[in-house]
């Protein structure tokens, strides 16, 4: 088992930022679609607790898809709980990857229209004594790169030309 955590700074205040994690079923795929080609509801409504999710990667990425389940979706919070469960990013030795984001106001005084820090903890489950190698632990740090930083920067590249969107 391994984990690593990561941040991101983001204009963008709390609660609009969640409801952009709560909509990335939809919006990933037109805002980055050389990394996410679709993403499927197949269980659910999207939202909620147990939902699940099938992910189908772009042409830009290492991986093909990812079943995802959602574990906990904390609104007044600001956290939301998912686990990576199958696909072929997990390899051979990861049981599955669970994430925790958490959306954090600045240190603006907390004010509606501050932004946010975007905390993401990643667990990462081996299959049995599995260990993870070298070219597995690259594979964790570009997905790492993507989440942190491209995937992020296009969120706020694509609320600061569109504010009213969410």
């Amino acid at each position: 088992m391994g984990a690593i955590t990561y941040d991101h700074t983001s204009p963008i205040p709390p609660a609009k930022l969640f409801n952009i994690i709560l909509d990335a079923d939809k919006l990933i795929p037109r805002i980055l679609p050389q990394a996410v080609k679709s993403v499927d509801i197949l269980q659910g409504d999207g939202h909620q607790t147990g939902t699940i999710y099938a992910a189908q990667f772009g042409e830009g990425s290492p991986h093909n898809s990812v079943k995802i389940h959602v574990d906990e979706v904390d609104e007044e919070n600001f956290i939301y709980k998912y686990t990576v469960i199958e696909g072929d990013a997990l390899q051979d030795v990861i049981e599955k990857i669970a994430f925790e984001v958490q959306i954090l106001p600045t240190t603006d005084g907390g004010s509606a229209d501050g932004g946010s820090i975007i905390s993401i903890n990643s667990t990462y489950y081996t299959k049995g004594d599995a260990e993870i190698t070298e070219d597995v632990q690259e594979i964790i740090k570009s997905g790492k790169e993507i989440a942190g930083g491209i995937l992020f920067e296009a969120l706020d590249a694509y609320l600061s030309a569109y504010p009213n969107a969410y």
